[in-house]
């Protein structure tokens, strides 16, 4: 994958936490820049930290849209808010594909997720990622869409993601088994879908919040976990999860890769961590590749 300039080991684990706190909604901006400025080093200010924390999407682009082996469009697919959605598929394919719905992060659907939905296109699925800032107009800047995303109602989200899978499962280039993948705000969307849809093929959740413990012998589909290490936040309630799951008999697995952080697949940014990134991302081929076949 490409690979941003700077890595987390150019920045204090305490800013890094900060800037967490930060994009989470548990900080606003002049906070982040009051704390980080109280901890900058080597002539750096708080916002030359923010910037340099901030996504680079042209360099972290893996697969252009002009790609000959895809074949992507924009759409408004059925739902109740008439979300937009970002379709790609193989190119020139000869028979049905699985689909795996992608699922982005609490600031609408971004150039990184898009790129995501086209690296899925490229290993043989049918993929698509709606964008819940539809209402705005779509994506902007993560900045923007972070606020934005925070006003909309959790549940009508919810229905227009289930949406997103029924369109994707009669999709006819889809085969009718679909997956889901997700990445922070969107990890926690998966384990949610597993909860609700019982034809859910398979799940992905990269460092998302877990569904509610009295929600989890509902799950039929199979989960494959993806957490940093020092993604604390996350990993403080997952033991409890996964022994929830046990004892529902959910087939799942769980992979904790050292030293990375919250969002260390998203390789627009310094958090971005090569070896477990490549290692998650061949895992999570891999584990749809078995169970939508």
């Amino acid at each position: 994958m490409a690979k941003p300039t700077k890595t987390t080991a150019d920045y204090d684990p305490e800013v890094l936490d900060l800037f967490d706190a930060y994009i989470h909604g548990a900080i606003e901006r002049r906070d982040f820049i009051n704390k980080a400025g109280i901890m900058a080093l080597g002539g750096l200010t708080a916002a030359s930290i923010l910037d340099g924390l901030a996504p680079d999407y042209v360099q972290a682009m893996e697969v252009p849209e002009a790609d000959p082996r895809i074949e992507f469009a924009y759409l408004t697919y059925p739902s109740p808010d008439n979300w937009q959605g970002y379709l790609v598929k193989p190119a020139n394919a000869t028979k049905p594909a699985p689909g795996v719905l992608v699922i982005h992060e609490n600031r609408g659907r971004n150039p990184y997720i898009e790129d995501v939905t086209r690296r899925l296109a490229i290993e043989g699925f049918v993929a698509i990622s709606p964008d819940a800032l539809t209402s705005f107009g779509g994506w902007t800047s993560d900045d923007e869409g972070r606020v934005q995303q925070r006003t909309l109602d959790g549940e009508a989200m919810m229905a227009n993601w289930i949406a997103a899978f029924n369109y994707l499962k009669s999709h006819p280039d889809c085969s009718g088994k679909v997956g889901a993948v997700g990445f922070c705000y969107g990890g926690g969307v998966v384990n949610l879908l597993a909860t609700r849809l019982p034809d859910l093929g398979a799940g992905v959740p990269f460092y998302g919040r877990q569904a509610p413990l009295e929600d989890v012998s509902k799950i039929k589909s199979p989960l494959l976990m993806q957490n940093g290490e020092l993604d604390e936040r996350i990993l403080a309630s997952q033991p409890a999860y996964e022994e929830a799951l046990k004892k529902a008999g959910v087939d799942f697995e769980a992979h904790i890769y050292p030293g990375a952080r919250h969002g260390f697949h998203n390789n627009s940014t310094p958090r971005y961590d090569d070896a477990s990134a490549k290692l998650a991302w061949e895992r999570t081929i891999a584990f749809f590749k078995h169970h939508l076949k």
